[in-house]
């Protein structure tokens, strides 16, 4: 057996539905629905590009500068992006997950996270990725502080949605009634603004275009269920996307700073506890007490 870049690939399936989850980060590498793609893929040897399918913890987005204080001391986190001097997408990505459980439809993997200089906590997750024939894929991710002190927590995941086109001729439907404004380092700058009337209202659905977005929403418009849902439209299928409301923001990317050959053809859909920086700011911020856990889920369905 091949010991490929992004470790173990777990393969499961439920009728027409078909994912594999990497044992490197515990991230969706593939997703298909009768054979065609619902998310972006890459190949088994290669790192995830552009965060494709990979989960962003213990925070997601961005911390500016990677600096924050939290119960009165000061952390500096690594610069993992630093063409603009921030901490991105956690610290579990790249780490090396143990399964737990394998079922022929499910997969439980899990992780447990030790300190570091800037980030002095200890932080076990289990992610279960399970398929169902009728309702696609259900992503279930668990943390828990195993430890003797209060930690800053936040989650998030960066699956592509895709329809095998373009997005400019595609239909974009997403719940955010409040957009994030930020700055050219992707640090928010003021408050959440009403998408109403704006280039960011796409609540009722409509052709994508040119439109370049990577822009946090919250105030997601929810059914019955507690669900928000967003939903990609092409001339032959679409894909749609949940999730609870332990999540509620939502970071929407249409891919335009991704390998060539996947550029603007996936709609980056990112399920956040916590608007980016807010390991800094505090907004939304999870405060894990020893021994607490915090749980949230969400979903990728065909049609």
């Amino acid at each position: 057996m091949p010991d490929f870049l992004t470790g173990e690939q777990y393969e499961i399936t439920a009728g027409p539905y078909r994912a594999v989850i990497t044992g490197e980060g515990a991230g969706l590498r593939e997703l298909t629905h009768d054979g065609d793609p619902l998310v972006l893929t890459y190949a088994a040897d290669e790192p995830a590009p552009a965060a494709f399918g990979q989960l962003l913890i213990p925070w997601p987005n961005r911390v500016d500068r990677g600096r924050y204080t939290f119960d009165g001391h000061d952390y500096q986190l690594d610069l993992s992006e630093p063409e603009l001097d921030n901490a991105i997408h956690g610290l579990m990505r790249w780490a090396a997950w143990s399964p737990v459980e394998q079922r022929p439809d499910a997969v439980r993997l899990a992780c447990a996270l030790h300190g570091s200089t800037g980030y002095p906590f200890r932080l076990d997750v289990e992610a279960e990725y399970r398929l169902d024939a009728a309702t696609g894929l259900t992503v279930m991710l668990v943390a828990t502080n195993p430890g003797t002190r209060s930690l800053p927590y936040a989650h998030g995941t960066h699956p592509y949605l895709t329809v095998g086109e373009p997005l400019d001729t595609c239909t974009v439907q997403l719940p955010g009634g409040f957009y994030q404004p930020v700055d050219d380092r992707m640090i928010p700058t003021g408050g959440p603004k009403d998408v109403a009337g704006g280039e960011y209202d796409l609540r009722a659905g409509r052709v994508l275009g040119d439109q370049m977005i990577d822009i946090a929403f919250t105030g997601l418009d929810r059914g019955t269920d507690g669900l928000a849902r967003v939903r990609l439209t092409g001339s032959r299928r679409s894909v749609s996307f949940w999730l609870d409301k332990a999540q509620p923001w939502l970071e929407i990317y249409t891919a335009d700073n991704v390998p060539a050959d996947s550029r603007r053809r996936g709609l980056g859909c990112e399920p956040m506890t916590g608007p980016p920086n807010a390991f800094a700011s505090g907004v939304d911020l999870i405060r894990l007490e020893p021994g607490a856990e915090y749980r949230g889920s969400w979903g990728i369905a065909a049609g």
